[in-house]
């Protein structure tokens, strides 16, 4: 079977990109980087790909605001592409600044097959500080979310100065009837954060963590699945695996929680793939 082709946005002030392209090839896809420019130029064809990503970092420093110059310096110059790409059914990740992107161009959260308005956004966290910890997540089973099918839970790191998400109230009140809302900011225990800090790391509105379009094939989150490629990503592997080890027991094998998002999409990318 031919391997599923990612894009892994580079260029000005983006710093995930290396860790998101290997976090790709584990979870079995052929990923490439490209700076934005190559797409910009017609370099390279944005269809030649089955899954683009837009990484973290800090595109264009952030200067006018998250995400935002690389929002429209893409917009401006290939929307109708990115818009074609939606159309024919590839997938986009939106991850942290990459998310912010997303909500900028309007692909996210693409209602009623709009994906040029802009109608969410992600701003400064209510701490006033740039939050680098690791958050609980809960995963809603019944989002139509092609990246976060068959997780129900799941620890992933964040590192964000603008990462509350917020909107209108009846925005929010359709993205959660529509199950638009792919991930929640949780307890240790799972239960919902309630807007708690630090669990809720930024203070966003129904602890909003990450949403989908309503195909569930554009999806974008501020916690980073690429920085979850090993368990010993985690802070507390070490103490897991002492845990384990006086029960007789040794570290799960497999992909790590956040590969297994990444997965997801691969997957479904491969269906597609004659």
């Amino acid at each position: 079977m031919k391997k599923a082709r990612v894009l892994v946005l580079a260029g000005y002030g983006l710093n995930c990109d290396y860790e998101t392209e290997y976090a790709f090839e584990l979870a079995g896809a052929e990923a490439k980087r490209v700076h934005i420019n190559s797409l910009i130029r017609r370099e390279v064809s944005l269809h030649d790909f089955h899954i683009l990503v837009f990484v973290g970092g800090f595109s264009w420093g952030d200067d006018h605001g998250a995400g935002v110059l690389q929002a429209v310096r893409l917009k401006a110059n290939i929307g109708d592409e990115l818009l074609r790409f939606v159309q024919d059914g590839r997938l986009i990740l939106g991850i942290c600044n990459g998310f912010q992107a997303l909500v900028n161009t309007g692909l996210l959260p693409g209602f009623d097959g709009d994906y040029s308005t802009r109608s969410v956004a992600l701003t400064a966290n209510d701490s006033g500080n740039f939050r680098d910890d690791w958050v609980h997540l809960r995963a809603n089973a019944q989002s139509p979310c092609v990246f976060t099918r068959g997780i129900s839970g799941l620890d992933l790191p964040i590192r964000h100065g603008e990462g509350k998400f917020y909107a209108a109230g009846p925005v929010i009140q359709k993205l959660l009837k529509n199950q638009q809302v792919a991930l929640t900011y949780a307890m240790e225990d799972g239960t919902p954060a309630m807007g708690r800090h630090p669990e809720n790391p930024n203070g966003s509105v129904a602890d909003i963590a990450g949403i989908c379009d309503p195909t569930g094939r554009v999806f974008g989150l501020m916690p980073h699945p690429e920085a979850y490629s090993h368990p010993t990503n985690h802070p507390l592997w070490t103490r897991a695996k002492q845990s384990l080890k006086r029960q007789g027991k040794t570290m799960p094998e497999g992909l790590p929680p956040g590969v297994r998002i990444l997965e997801n999409a691969v997957k479904e990318a491969e269906k597609t793939i004659l």
